[in-house]
């Protein structure tokens, strides 16, 4: 039996995108000084971290399963697209080394003002993951309406609009003239975007699954 377009492969994506809120949210019990609304997921991994290890162990099996997904994604739909496909591939691909395996390699620094040659390599591997995979709900959007479907296709370009939104408030949440604002909850932006760039992969995978 082949991966490819099996249940399995559909099924790797979702434990993927579920796992990496669980993780986070169930490691961040045993950082007692971790806050979910002012510090992105990356800070679990900084070498302060008491859970450090795991964290980056878990950011390589994020980016290998998003990797396997990347070529899951491209199989099944060059069928519908093959330019989608492998736009969709490619910003899969990116996403999954830039911001799982290189992040999980390189930790970031719990305090932003320490700058290190880890956390530069760090910060542009996820900088680039999250830009390239706010285009994914757009290319799923595309190959949905594409596909006939048009109900996940208005969803995904819907959640598009809103994760380009969300990346503009992460990005400026960053900011020092907004920390003291709600502008300033890092961590709430990159939770809702990661969520609005995750949602359209989700219902393509559950579709995937259920017929």
């Amino acid at each position: 039996m082949s991966l490819w377009g099996s249940k399995l492969s559909w099924m790797l994506l979702i434990i993927a995108i579920i796992g990496d809120y669980v993780v986070a949210y169930i490691l961040a019990l045993f950082y007692p000084s971790y806050s979910h609304m002012r510090q992105v997921m990356s800070v679990l991994g900084n070498p302060k971290s008491p859970v450090s290890f795991i964290y980056n162990l878990w950011l390589i099996i994020l980016g290998i399963l998003i990797c396997i997904s990347a070529v899951n994604f491209h199989i099944i739909y060059s069928e519908i697209s093959k330019s989608y496909a492998s736009a969709g591939t490619i910003i899969l691909f990116i996403f999954g080394i830039g911001a799982g395996i290189v992040s999980g390699i390189f930790s970031v620094n719990e305090a932003k003002e320490i700058e290190t040659i880890a956390s530069k390599i760090h910060g542009i591997g996820a900088g680039l993951g999250f830009l390239f995979l706010t285009f994914i709900p757009l290319v799923v959007g595309l190959i949905s309406f594409k596909e006939g479907n048009s109900t996940i296709g208005i969803i995904s370009i819907a959640f598009f609009i809103l994760s380009i939104v969300l990346f503009v408030l992460f990005i400026i949440s960053e900011k020092e003239a907004f920390q003291n604002s709600i502008i300033g909850f890092s961590g709430l932006w990159q939770r809702l975007l990661l969520g609005s760039m995750y949602t359209p992969l989700l219902l393509i995978a559950l579709k995937r699954i259920i017929m």
